[in-house]
């Protein structure tokens, strides 16, 4: 991390959560550093920020299943507006390859109760991103919030996988291997070097974007036997005499407490990133996880889902597998909803942002399309802020 970035200069790939400095609300705020424990043991961190009177009614909270949200723009400019705000970082803050997201309810949970502990008549959810789907599969679950808001969320993080991942992969051993009728980067598909624009024929699209699920649903079946050979394992244990039979007993106990790891190869190759005719909107060519170009961030260090377990790739990055989906999730989400979504965004087309707000519980829904606005809201910080401010007066006090 360099220090521009956290100045607002260079933002560093697949981040954007610092408040830059024309996010400054402009009077001082209070923050207090926060240190939770769960009760099943596990330690939540974060930064309360509360209005310049510390007088407040309501609590904001927000975090992401690996960002550090203590910090996120929405914290200060929302506490100057006269609401308590608690951001922070879950149990698996910083790194998600073992990430479960029903672990991750508790973190939630354990949030919402302290901030009713400290006084709180109301507790409002705010996902921002994969915080969206965390912060709907919380309230599904464990019912912790009096309203839930959506900023730039996606429709979860394993459904965005789902049309993120390289259905090309032949052998999930080989980085480079690939079919190259499933290539979007194979220009006999219509693939064309950057910064040229690429159009793919719909028929092949549709091929593709089943292809996509395929090789989901080889990675789900991968991390599923892993997981029952595990269990298998556990179960042969039960009545074994460890002093009768120690080396069976020290095998079993091996594969039984065994976590093997998944590599995840070539994650950005959504065609919709290089051809702004598939599901139009208001988004440049391109993906904010690449700089600029999605075929480096496809086959480049690092990348979404790179290394997991296998309960953490099922849990969290499989569109098949994972229960943190809106499409579930949102329907049992009754409090009221409010959606921000920006019509600028790389990732989340607004045909889906329109799905999500669709298919929300609530009878008191609302969605605010941001007119060009990128997924983090670069210039539109304070108006996205004021929005919500404003949704929030007329419900809470």
């Amino acid at each position: 991390m360099t220090l521009d970035a956290h100045l607002g200069g260079t933002r560093p790939l697949g981040f954007g959560y610092w408040p830059l400095p024309q996010d400054d609300p402009g009077v001082e705020v209070g923050r207090e550093s926060i240190r939770l424990v769960t009760p099943d043991g596990a330690l939540v961190r974060g930064v309360l920020w509360t209005p310049p009177d510390g007088k407040w009614k309501t609590a904001v909270i927000l975090s992401h299943p690996r960002g550090d949200f203590s910090v996120h723009y929405a914290c200060p400019l929302l506490a100057a507006h006269g609401y308590a705000v608690l951001g922070f970082g879950t149990r698996y803050m910083g790194n998600d390859t073992d990430c479960l997201h029903e672990a991750l309810v508790s973190d939630v949970k354990t949030v919402a109760d302290e901030m009713r502990r400290r006084g709180a008549e109301s507790v409002v959810l705010l996902g921002n991103s994969g915080g969206g789907s965390l912060m709907a599969l919380a309230q599904a679950e464990a019912n912790c919030g009096d309203g839930w808001v959506g900023m730039a969320a996606h429709p979860g993080e394993g459904v965005f996988m789902n049309q993120v991942i390289d259905p090309s992969v032949v052998d999930e051993s080989d980085a480079y291997s690939a079919v190259p009728e499933l290539d979007m980067y194979n220009p006999d598909n219509g693939w064309r070097p950057w910064p040229s624009p690429c159009t793919y024929d719909r028929d092949w699209l549709k091929i593709y974007r089943a292809a996509q699920i395929a090789r989901v649903a080889r990675l789900d079946v991968t991390a599923k036997a892993q997981l029952a050979d595990s269990a298998d394992a556990r179960d042969a244990l039960r009545g074994l005499d460890a002093d009768a039979h120690p080396h069976q007993w020290r095998a079993l106990r091996a594969r039984s407490v065994g976590m093997k790891y998944m590599v995840i190869y070539r994650t950005l190759a959504d065609p919709a990133y290089l051809d702004l005719s598939i599901d139009p909107d208001e988004r440049p060519i391109g993906s904010l996880f690449a700089n600029p170009d999605p075929l480096d961030a496809n086959y480049g260090r690092g990348g979404l889902s790179r290394t997991m377990t296998s309960r953490g790739w099922l849990s969290t990055w499989s569109g098949l597998s994972s229960h943190a989906k809106l499409a579930d999730t949102i329907p049992k989400v009754t409090v009221p909803t409010l959606l921000v979504h920006p019509t600028g965004d790389t990732e989340i087309r607004i045909r889906q942002a329109r799905e999500i707000i669709d298919a929300a519980g609530a009878a008191d829904k609302t969605i605010v399309e941001m007119k060009g606005a990128p997924h983090y809201l670069e210039g539109h910080r304070p108006e996205a802020m004021r929005v919500v401010a404003e949704w929030l007066a007329k419900r809470y006090p």
